[in-house]
């Protein structure tokens, strides 16, 4: 099973260092490398003749949308079967991560060298963006000319996408810091991982980023306060914020606040914004049930566009609206219903906090999905690959039910 579990994490890699996977080769990339990946699997499990199979309680509601979908393009209720086909590739890819991470990581060691990678993923790609913003050239990577304009950080064209991933890694180290589920030694090294993020996130001025930030630690010390979990250990967390806040301060935010101002105008202004959302709610009550075909908002919005600018609206900057939009009321009624399980299984998670993997697990995906959620309400972060697929693993981590420990030769699954 390593072998499926090193696979999954070079391709969650790859799709947050290729740009967040949003070119076409890197989508393919992402396609083929999660289809090879359950070819293998299943021809494995056919070898070795064994039946046993996880189905994660997120899976179902996602497949219900996948059907949705599916049934958009074989009934033609799609506007646009090209644009339609392109996005249901990528959510059959979204539903072969969830199923294999369902399979592969079962047990307590697994998670915990999961954990520490996607800690080390989001230090790392913190502190390439950190380097990148203060010696910026024009360039992605210091090399790579930005065909259509941008505000890049790190390794994201756009920096609230860039902090849209940092919301969702952030907890993952802040989490176990504040349960005191950290080894004394090992306190230093996850603080760090977790201060750099914070900073990086602060540092790319995304203000949608930001207050999700301040949303994810309201929810985060008001869990812990309804579990009466107090102490050092709560201490600890908050003088994390603090450090990365007054890091922030260090390395001088006005000097980027100032660079950014610079070239506001490739910014999507409040008033449009607006227009947007009134705009794509007018599209969805034109279009109730299925929706317009997921993936073609690009191609039905311009009839509706009361604030046209010259400028082509590829997205509603409101991931719910434009899933409304584009899936309709039945699409939406799967998302809801997909929400819902990731809620209720991460709160009955939840009843040991602070005693057990698991649990911290369950706290760790629900802060990171509840971050990137609210930051939906003004972006579309879903729409990027690498954070669409970070947001569903985060949503099996407030899901996820590991096995319990029990001494002896059966306590787990023989690893393989």
């Amino acid at each position: 099973m390593r072998f499926f579990r090193v696979g999954i994490c070079c391709l969650l890699t790859f799709a947050v260092l290729s740009f967040g996977g949003v070119e076409e080769w890197s989508k393919a990339v992402l396609e083929v490398g999660a289809s090879v990946l359950l070819v293998v699997w299943a021809v494995r499990q056919y070898r070795r003749k064994s039946e046993q199979l996880i189905i994660p309680p997120e899976f179902l509601p996602l497949s219900a949308f996948a059907l949705v979908i599916i049934g958009q393009l074989v009934f033609s209720f799609t506007v646009s079967r090209y644009y339609t086909r392109i996005e249901l590739q990528l959510l059959i890819t979204y539903l072969i991560f969830v199923f294999l991470i369902s399979q592969v990581f079962y047990r307590r060691g697994h998670w915990r060298v999961f954990v520490w990678f996607l800690m080390t993923l989001g230090f790392f790609v913190s502190v390439l963006g950190i380097l990148q913003q203060l010696t910026f050239n024009g360039k992605l990577y210091w090399f790579r000319v930005m065909r259509y304009g941008g505000l890049p950080f790190g390794p994201y064209v756009n920096r609230n996408h860039f902090a849209g991933f940092a919301e969702m890694i952030i907890p993952v180290a802040l989490v176990p810091l504040v349960l005191g589920k950290v080894r004394r030694e090992r306190v230093f090294l996850v603080a760090l991982f977790a201060v750099v993020p914070i900073a990086a996130l602060f540092l790319s001025a995304s203000r949608g980023g930001i207050i999700s930030f301040v949303f994810e630690m309201v929810i985060l010390f008001s869990l812990l306060l309804i579990h009466r979990i107090r102490g050092k250990y709560v201490v600890v967390g908050g003088i994390v914020v603090l450090s990365a806040v007054m890091a922030v301060s260090w390395i001088g935010v006005q000097q980027v606040l100032a660079r950014f101002s610079g070239i506001q105008n490739l910014e999507v202004s409040t008033g449009k914004r607006m227009a947007l959302r009134r705009d794509t709610w007018r599209l969805f009550l034109d279009h109730p049930v299925i929706g317009t075909g997921l993936g073609t908002f690009e191609i039905v919005y311009p009839p509706y566009d009361s604030l046209y600018d010259g400028k082509i609206a590829n997205h509603a900057h409101n991931d719910y609206l434009e899933g409304l939009a584009e899936t309709g009321a039945v699409g939406g009624l799967c998302c809801l219903w997909f929400l819902a399980v990731v809620l209720l299984n991460s709160l009955k998670g939840m009843a040991d906090l602070g005693n057990s993997l698991s649990s911290a697990l369950n706290l760790s995906g629900l802060v990171a999905c509840s971050g990137i959620l609210i930051h939906s309400l003004v972006d579309f972060n879903l729409h990027i690959p690498a954070n669409a697929l970070l947001f569903f693993v985060c949503a099996h981590m407030a899901a996820v039910r590991l096995e319990p420990t029990v001494s002896g030769a059966s306590a787990s699954r023989p690893e393989r």
